[in-house]
């Protein structure tokens, strides 16, 4: 094997990699999706504690989201750092 069909194989794995790394996303969409439409079925039932679920509908989205973001640091790390 070559120098040049090396460095074609390392690119190659790096898109791989950089893939496999935004599967989380799709975890951390789901999750956000899930999170939102329980909340706004506890507030229908229960508009009295909309403030209390609100709050908590709030902060698991965000973490959540903090997942969907770590997994696209890791993925753009991969393609161009390594």
């Amino acid at each position: 094997m070559d120098a040049e069909a090396a460095i074609l194989i390392k690119e190659g794995l790096k898109l791989i990699g950089a893939g496999l790394a935004m599967i989380g996303a799709v975890g951390a969409g789901a999750g956000i999706g899930i999170v939102a439409s329980g909340a706004v079925q506890a507030m229908g039932r229960n508009p009295d504690a909309t403030g209390t679920i609100q709050t908590n509908m709030i902060l698991g989205i965000a973490f959540a989201e903090s997942i969907g973001i770590f997994c696209l640091v890791v993925a753009l790390l991969i393609l161009f750092v390594f």
